[in-house]
This record gives structure tokens, sequence and C-alpha cells, in this order.
């Protein structure tokens, strides 16, 4: 498997505009597995140095982002990050991946039943393929020399929200932290997750898209057996719950608290 990407390289061509409240300053790359392309757009810390490691924050973004302009995948999400206090309070490197219009991040598939919470999902289905690319470049980074272990991060929004909640099954030992924005996944998974696992799961009560009762489901399988999983509820808010989340005063300064006690 050929695998193409170079964080030394990025590093070298953030030198100029650090000052400037710009989505440029998130650089577009593209991360090369075999025949496959996974374009995204990466955010490092001001004044980066290269003899630190640093927090490593992954989002996801909704269907209505997806293409290969790589930048649609900004639309949501991206200011918070290039907020100078935030960057200077909490440094990251933060990547927003954009999956193509023919696929998404997670395998399900609408249901009929109107009670329901609208999804059924295979108990055998493979990784998405982007979302694979997705795990195939986190791997990349954790090898590099920038990229702390132990504060690896991950959200998402809508479509996002399914492909956060997936991965943190996939690869349960991976994540510090985790912040699903109007999602939903498959419940018979949840066991699967690490435990006490720190998750913040976010949802509008008047979702017309994804329906409430997915993020109330998993919320109250998880709060059972986990004491880190936190939830709020946005009364009257439809499906853009994210600009609540996003708004949230203490969602990051809780999010870069979380840290893994060990890693494999």
């Amino acid at each position: 498997m050929k695998i193409t990407f170079s964080l030394a390289f990025f590093l070298l061509l953030i030198s100029s505009s650090l000052n400037s409240q710009d989505k440029e300053l998130f650089e577009k790359q593209l991360f090369i597995s075999g025949e496959d392309t996974l374009p995204c757009r990466i955010l490092t810390p001001i004044n980066f140095d290269a003899s630190k490691k640093y927090p490593l924050l992954i989002f996801l973004h909704g269907a209505g982002e997806r293409g290969n302009d790589n930048e649609s995948q900004l639309t949501w999400g991206a200011d918070l990050f290039l907020d100078s206090a935030n960057r200077i309070k909490f440094p990251a490197i933060v990547i927003f991946p954009q999956c193509p219009s023919n696929d998404k991040w997670s395998e399900y598939n609408k249901n009929s039943l109107k009670d329901s919470t609208g999804y059924e999902y295979s108990e055998v289905a493979a990784m998405r393929k982007s979302l694979k690319l997705v795990s195939d470049f986190i791997d990349t980074l954790l090898q590099s020399n920038q990229v702390d272990k132990k504060r690896v991060y991950i959200g998402g929004l809508s479509m996002g929200g399914f492909g956060t909640l997936e991965l943190l099954w996939r690869r349960p030992q991976t994540f510090a932290a985790a912040f699903p924005i109007c999602g939903a996944t498959n419940p018979n998974k949840l066991k699967d997750y690490r435990k006490n696992l720190p998750i913040w799961i976010f949802h509008g009560d008047k979702d017309a898209v994804i329906n409430v009762s997915n993020s109330r489901l998993i919320y109250g399988i998880l709060k059972k057996t986990n004491p880190n999983a936190k939830y709020t509820e946005y009364a009257g808010v439809n499906h853009d719950s994210w600009k609540n989340a996003f708004a949230e005063p203490s969602l990051l300064s809780w999010l870069f608290a979380q840290k893994l006690t060990s890693v494999k």
C-alpha cells in the first residue's frame, strides 16, 4: 500500500499569515493511500515548535459538505479553531478531512419504522472507504513526532456524527475524548467503546433530519456504565444544533483537558 503524506513538508508552508482570521490558514493537503485520495485541511498551532508534541483533533463534516473541492468541509466548525484566543489557549493540530459526494463516513440505512430512531445497521459491515482513509491517516499522523498520542480527539456533525461514533468502537484505544453532534450509530456497538470514554453528545430536540431519539438512546445506554458521558439537548433547535454546540463556552476546555492514561 502506498501512503503519501508529509507533515514536515506541510509545516514549512505556514510561515506567513498567522495573524489572519482566514480559512486559508487551514492548509490544503491530500492523503494518498494506494489508489485512493483523501482531501484534507490542516491547521497547526501558532508558533509551532517541532520539538514539541501537540494534541490532534479530527473533525468530520456533514453530508452537505461532501465533494472534492477541499473547501466545503470548513463550512462549519473551522472558525472555532481559527479563533486567536482558542489557538493560543489550546494549541493543537486540527484536521478537517473531506468525504466525496458518492460516499459517506458510516454504513447505515434508513428504515421505515416511524416509531424508531429511523436507521438500521449491518452488524458485519466493513468500514466505508472514506472513513478507512481517515483511520489510515490517523495512523500516519500518530507515527510522526508532532502528535501527543495521549491527546487525540474526534468530533463531527450529522453524517460526521455517525462517523465519529463509529470510529469510537472501531478504534477504542485511540481517542481521549469525542463530541458527536446530531449523529447516530448502531447501539449494539456501544459496548465496544473504551471504558469511561469522555464523550459529550449534542442534539436539538426538533431535529427533522436525524431524530433526537438517536442521541437519547446512545446517552441512555452509555450513562449506565460511563460516568464520563455527557449529553446536551437544545430545546426548539432543528438539525443545526452544531451552532449551539460550537458556542458552548466550556467545549474546548473540557475536550483538551482529557488525556489517555496509557497508550498501546
